[in-house]
């Protein structure tokens, strides 16, 4: 946790100190004003629906001591801040977001002992994120981003939360726009980084795979070479899955350019971390042999998916660059529980299983999830049973992705589809019924308060089914509801 002076947030975010006392502390950041409590530094964003800068006098009412104001201060506030309660800053430019980043920047590099490492990726961000963040903590005090606050506002307010005495920090940065990833590692300048995968998410904003990728190659923009150890004494590298389609772009493109080492992990013999024999057990636990640095140890992860092996792969290869034990660093990930909504398996009433993938979906990832269902043992009498909700983002690609999962559904030996969502629910339909799925096979709802309205009355004792889908489609209250 921080402790700035008001002149000293001005100072390094270029804010204006409006009124109050330029010598009063603040010591942690917040934006919701019934967070703010004795020395907050409260951020008045402007939301779409509630706007902070509404809020900012109920922030020093609460004992904030440093209000931003992206707005104009209320007359409230100003009387407070003469009386020398509060200082009163408004952000440059009127922009929070950058108000936050040069904080962030600021405490960042009065912290170089910290060992950061960035987390970036097309899917399984955060599950990667929570299996370096595992890794790391056998060694050093570790500091991760909660949950998936990785934008522009979420990543930043990581760092502030960091303290002087934290070692070891695990930062997810996530994007939708070309440059957001640039402005974000500028800011934390991780030691290592990894890219979990290229793939289709946010591809209705960026056109293309390759944009995506030019995107995620933006975390480099924060690193140092590797010929120049970083001042927490780490050399720069960064990790790529190497059955990725997009490894080699980024590697010969910029990380090369940039003068950074690519540490490769998968199942082959150029990979300096590899996975050999990977098996899925009657769960969808995969199960295989970790090989590197002249270890050769019999590894099982404790989330359904194949998909995540590659994700466990990158977390050791950049715990063990910053020191961490391969051993006991694997360990620390096989005992981790899994994340919620996130291929989380729970029981429903009737008793049928509910694998809970409801969090977010991409093309890839719902493939993935299909893969785990269909992995997975299923008891004698039951069915399995994927709860399809359609993918957002996916711009002018979104018709044919979603025909390709639906495709890529209707091969797999499934007793039941839902398709959830609007048109490009139609899509995956569509598609699944004219690669030869029986029509009396398959639910079609508009939405999820439909599908609530049916799903859970189809379900037996004995099944096995899959709520995956985008968040906006909402199937985690489906999975609330059956439970």
């Amino acid at each position: 946790m921080f402790d700035f002076t008001a002149q000293q947030v001005t100072d390094a975010t270029s804010a204006t100190l409006v009124a109050g006392p330029a010598d009063i502390v603040c010591h942690d950041c917040v934006f919701d004003s019934r967070l703010a409590q004795a020395g907050s530094l409260f951020v008045a964003f402007p939301g779409e629906f509630v706007d902070g800068n509404d809020y900012a006098e109920a922030a020093a009412a609460a004992g904030a001591t440093v209000i931003a104001m992206t707005g104009t201060a209320p007359e409230g506030l100003l009387e407070a801040a003469h009386r020398g309660e509060v200082a009163v800053l408004h952000c440059d430019g009127d922009d929070g977001e950058e108000f936050l980043l040069r904080l962030a920047a600021s405490w960042r590099a009065a912290n170089p002992q910290w060992k950061v490492v960035g987390v970036t990726g097309s899917v399984g961000k955060t599950t990667t994120k929570d299996m370096c963040a595992a890794a790391l903590a056998t060694r050093y005090r570790v500091h991760a981003t909660s949950g998936n606050f990785n934008n522009l506002i979420g990543m930043p307010a990581t760092l502030l939360s960091a303290s002087a005495e934290d070692e070891a920090l695990v930062v997810e940065m996530g994007m939708n726009h070309t440059g957001e990833i640039s402005r974000l590692t500028r800011a934390c300048r991780p030691d290592v980084a990894l890219v979990t995968n290229v793939g289709t998410s946010h591809i209705g904003f960026l056109g293309s795979q390759e944009n995506i990728a030019r995107a995620k190659a933006e975390i480099l923009e924060g690193m140092g070479p590797s010929s120049r150890p970083t001042a927490s004494g780490v050399t720069p590298m960064l990790a790529l899955v190497d059955g990725d389609g997009f490894t080699d772009f980024i590697s010969t493109q910029f990380a090369e350019p940039a003068g950074v080492d690519v540490m490769l992990v998968g199942g082959s013999d150029a990979a300096a971390v590899r996975a050999r024999d990977v098996e899925l057990d009657a769960q969808g636990h995969p199960s295989f042999t970790l090989e590197m640095d002249g270890l050769s140890r019999p590894t099982t992860l404790p989330v359904a998916s194949r998909q995540l092996v590659s994700d466990f792969l990158l977390a050791m290869a950049v715990s063990v660059r910053l020191g961490a034990d391969a051993g006991e660093a694997a360990a620390a990930v096989e005992a981790m529980k899994p994340t919620h909504m996130r291929l989380e398996v729970v029981e429903a009433a009737c008793g049928a299983r509910v694998i809970d993938d409801s969090y977010n979906a991409s093309p890839s990832s719902m493939a993935a999830a299909l893969d785990v269902l269909c992995a997975m043992e299923l008891p004698e009498g039951g069915r399995r049973i994927a709860v399809l909700g359609q993918i957002g983002e996916l711009g002018a690609s979104a018709a044919h992705l979603h025909s390709l999962i639906g495709a890529y559904a209707a091969a797999k030996p499934l007793d039941l589809i839902a398709f959830v969502g609007g048109e490009d629910a139609d899509s995956m339909a569509a598609a699944a019924r004219i690669m030869g799925f029986s029509d009396d096979k398959i639910e079609r709802f508009d939405d999820v308060e439909a599908a609530i309205k049916v799903i859970p009355q189809l379900l037996g004792p004995h099944d096995l089914v899959l709520a995956k889908g985008s968040r906006s489609v909402g199937l985690d209250r489906l999975v609330q509801e059956v439970r």
